[in-house]
């Protein structure tokens, strides 16, 4: 005698993905991500070849022969200078975002005073305008100030954005009043609410303000274009620029040019996968009533 067991099968669930279609859009993932890769592929490996070789086979990742002349040849083309210029100069920016874009946001959502509504206003128009419209404007108020070519001139006009005020006075706003209500009863000014009270609790606005504005200056190429003119004030953006334009040798030179931009990239690469948690966790941490 003989006993068939019978396999019942789990009954399809409304708006459960079947077998196949999970396979499918799996295989899709995987095909844009590769789409996606394939040219920071091809960066990496250029950079180990020979000119020959990257002319030669552009799109092939892996090097025929394997070499380290593109890195030697940075190092006599002054990047360590360019690596220490962009350091210098983001390190600063970001500290100064940090200090006046949550000033400005924090008077903007707890402040009452003439004109507010009107200046956050103009915060948001700024937002809109292109930035290539402000370099001329720019380079005249740099040059009227005798800030020009000069490390001040590299850092003062981005130590605040109005992208940072918007952030901080959104998220200064969902915090109730009631906790500084408390501390102005225990006798706390503003300032002394702002910095010991409200500022520690936004700390998931500011890990988001630190890392968008350590890329942005670190990525900035427009405004250290006008406002700085000699080679020893240049910074990665402008270094590299000058590579690819051709201004500091001849032939095409891709395992140069893309070993410089490789390097460029490791930091901000670095910085963003150790904080990406925290880019959408900006509303986390504030208390609700």
């Amino acid at each position: 005698m003989t006993l068939t067991v019978r396999t019942r099968r789990r009954p399809y669930r409304p708006g459960e993905m079947r077998p196949l279609a999970k396979l499918a859009s799996y295989m899709a993932l995987l095909i844009f991500a590769a789409i996606y890769i394939f040219p920071f592929l091809i960066e990496l490996g250029s950079s180990f070849k020979t000119d020959s070789d990257a002319s030669n086979h552009p799109l092939n990742p892996i090097p025929h022969q394997w070499v380290l002349t593109a890195f030697r040849a940075l190092y006599d083309q002054d990047f360590l200078r360019w690596f220490a210029n962009s350091a210098i100069v983001a390190l600063s920016v970001t500290a100064g975002r940090i200090v006046f874009d949550s000033m400005a946001g924090y008077a903007l959502a707890r402040l009452r005073f003439s004109g507010r509504r009107t200046v956050f206003s103009g915060i948001i128009a700024v937002m809109a305008v292109p930035s290539v419209v402000l370099m001329i404007p720019k380079f005249l108020v740099l040059n009227e100030l005798r800030i020009y070519d000069s490390y001040s001139g590299m850092i003062i006009p981005l130590l605040a954005d109005a992208a940072g005020v918007f952030i901080m006075k959104q998220f200064f706003e969902s915090i109730p009043r009631s906790i500084e209500e408390a501390a102005s009863i225990d006798g706390a000014g503003i300032f002394r609410t702002y910095w010991s009270i409200v500022l520690p609790m936004a700390r998931p606005a500011l890990i988001t303000l630190t890392i968008l504005s350590f890329q942005g200056s670190w990525n900035e190429l427009s405004h250290f274009i006008i406002s700085r003119q000699n080679p020893k004030l240049n910074t990665l953006t402008t270094g590299v620029a000058s590579l690819v334009s051709g201004q500091l040798g001849a032939g095409s030179q891709y395992p140069l040019k893309l070993a410089a931009a490789l390097l460029m990239t490791v930091p901000v690469a670095i910085v963003f996968f150790v904080f990406q948690r925290h880019i959408m966790r900006t509303g986390a941490g504030a208390i609700k009533e």
